[in-house]
């Protein structure tokens, strides 16, 4: 087999960084709470809001953390923090609904990250589902999930979701999808596509 040049020369000279391969990197320290801030911060999440009915009534809290991992059965998770007063309310939820955002619904992302509001004083924006559930109007998308596991992780707990019902308002052709990165809200659009 013969080597390239380009072979030739990575092995002569290593890369930018001055590495050959095989030689061992450098690690930095452990990674504390601000430093694992920082990393996430840069990586963009989709926004969502997740409602259920708690004893007290209805409680929603905005995340950025959900995601499909099964499509047979449709099976979605997402976190939610200790520190959200919504917290209590959903994990001792059988079910929850998830509303899929876009940059239409940027109102809704904000009331529902709002700490001390009462997120569901305009009962024109809301209604309830026949199972009982609390259901925003208007919005991109939406599942009705069943809870079907909980995972305490840190100051967090990971919840999987069976989506049972859902309907989409608004196709993929609509509205920009609402993401949230760098503290900031998004409208991810045609100005934002690499490739």
């Amino acid at each position: 087999m013969t080597e390239t040049s380009a072979q030739r020369a990575s092995d002569d000279h290593g890369d930018a960084g001055g590495r050959h391969a095989g030689d061992l990197l450098t690690v930095p320290g452990a990674l504390d709470a601000d430093g694992f801030k920082s990393l996430f911060r840069g990586h963009p999440g989709g926004v969502a809001v997740v409602t259920a009915e708690g004893p007290d009534g209805p409680v929603a809290l905005t995340a950025t953390s959900v995601a499909s991992v099964s499509v047979d059965p449709p099976i979605l998770i997402f976190s939610v923090s200790s520190l959200s007063s919504a917290t209590p309310s959903i994990l001792a939820s059988d079910s929850i609904v998830v509303h899929l955002l876009d940059s239409a619904d940027l109102s809704l992302a904000k009331l529902a990250s709002t700490s001390g509001v009462d997120r569901f004083a305009d009962r024109s924006a809301w209604t309830r589902l026949p199972t009982g559930e609390p259901l925003y109007h208007g919005v991109r998308a939406w599942t009705r999930c069943a809870i079907v596991s909980r995972l305490e992780a840190g100051g967090s707990t990971v919840i999987a979701a069976h989506a049972l019902q859902g309907a989409a308002n608004r196709g993929p052709e609509g509205e920009p999808p609402l993401v949230y990165h760098n503290r900031t809200w998004h409208a991810l659009g045609d100005h934002s596509r690499i490739d």
